[in-house]
């Protein structure tokens, strides 16, 4: 009978000898304490989970990309402080005057407003504007809030004679506008166009988001102007509040009341007598200022009358033209393209409901340069991402090698966007 016998088991290799790669264990069946570790340890996560890490890369690209279409754009730095700007007008009122009864009973209530940091004011002839500052992260729109709250308070500490309230701009009165626009005709005086448009365009550019301010300069509304001639009052005898006194009487606009007759009401009108309703110089020729020995002392009579405009002291040019200027300040904080876009895409609806001998144009844009040196940007970026792909093809000359740095490069400068 044959007897099996069984081979002695193999001597083991000297240690150090016989110990190759296959010997090894599988990564993936290694513990996260059994790998060596090094710099490289916080990427062991991203490497056992390549699904997620595509995920997580995808997120980052498309978060880059909805930011980048939101981030602010300015031609410097964004340091710009909320500023508000308080203004009044008192016609015929001195600059101390206007110090006095209108500029301080305005800061004695503005002060208690909650995060400015400083006021400022100016008066002059029949004008006055506090302008204030606040920390850098108030919101400018509560803050207008409260202003406006502040300029009610103080409406009883105002003169009587002030015929409308405080107004208030979120804007820096010396900040420079950010785009320039013109009104110019060729058959109608500055005032005629001031006339024409000061209830269209100063209206609707203000609606545009990031809009702070929108001033209407080169001319004034229509008035009718009375020069005094100081030697014919002295020789009637006549004051000046006498002839003010008049004017206000005859150009007043009150409720006469009505009468009822057997059920029925009627009510009294009565005219001015004035062709024109008071809107031309040749109304207020006639006016009865006085009477002086049984005779009348009219208006033609101690002074100059003519048809001109409130302002006489702004003019307005536009490629040597005279033409009325419309001034757009940004808010603070606003994004600059974007508010000149909406301002922009504003003007055909604006020319549209002007009258047809009145054209607007754009006579400044700031933006120009900002778009320039954003173009200048955005070129210069791809131009270094193509350099990196290059340069790593170049030297790896693989595919692989060379999209991983080329997905890193783009998805590393969208996720700095978000």
């Amino acid at each position: 009978m044959a007897q099996g016998c069984r081979a002695p088991p193999p001597n083991p290799p000297p240690e150090g000898e016989g110990q190759g790669r296959d010997s090894l264990p599988p990564l993936g069946r290694v513990g996260a304490g059994a790998l060596p570790k090094g710099p490289d340890e916080p990427l062991l996560p991203f490497v056992r989970r390549p699904v997620g890490t595509v995920l997580l890369t995808v997120w980052l690209a498309l978060a880059g990309i909805a930011a980048f279409f939101n981030l602010p754009i300015a031609s410097l730095p964004q340091v710009d402080y909320p500023v508000i700007s308080v203004s009044a007008s008192l016609p015929g009122a001195s600059p101390q005057t206007m110090a006095t009864s209108v500029a301080t009973p305005l800061e004695r209530r503005l002060a208690t407003i909650a995060g400015v940091n400083e006021i400022t004011s100016n008066s002059g002839n029949g004008s006055a504007r506090v302008t204030l500052q606040f920390d850098i992260n108030r919101n400018i729109d509560a803050a207008a809030r409260e202003v406006q709250a502040a300029i009610n308070a103080s409406r009883s500490d105002l003169p009587s004679t002030l015929r409308s309230n405080p107004t208030y701009r979120k804007a820096n009165p010396s900040a420079a506008p950010v785009i320039i626009l013109a009104l110019t005709s060729p058959s109608r005086s500055p005032g005629q166009i001031y006339d024409a448009v000061s209830n269209i365009v100063q209206q609707k550019i203000a609606q545009v988001p990031g809009v702070g301010d929108v001033e209407l300069g080169g001319g004034s509304q229509p008035a009718v102007r009375v020069e005094l001639i100081p030697f014919a009052l002295n020789r009637y005898g006549i004051a000046m509040e006498d002839v003010r006194a008049a004017l206000q009487a005859g150009t007043a606009n009150r409720p006469k009341g009505d009468v009822e007759i057997n059920g029925q009401r009627l009510q009294i009108y009565t005219g001015t007598g004035m062709a024109n309703n008071g809107k031309s110089a040749s109304d207020y020729r006639n006016l009865v200022v006085a009477w002086r020995d049984g005779a009348a002392v009219r208006l033609a009579d101690v002074a100059e009358i003519s048809d001109g405009v409130e302002n006489i002291n702004t003019i307005g040019l536009f490629n040597g033209r005279p033409a009325v200027i419309v001034l757009v300040t940004l808010q603070a904080g606003a994004n600059v393209i974007e508010t000149v876009d909406g301002v922009r895409a504003l003007l055909p609806s604006l020319q549209a409901a002007l009258p047809q001998d009145i054209q607007l144009e754009v006579a400044s844009d700031r933006t120009h340069s900002i778009r320039a040196s954003l173009h200048e940007v955005e070129v210069t970026l791809g131009i270094s991402i193509l350099l990196v792909v290059l340069v790593v093809s170049l030297f790896l000359r693989s595919v692989r090698a060379t999209l991983i740095p080329a997905v890193a490069t783009i998805v590393s400068l969208l996720a700095l966007s978000a």
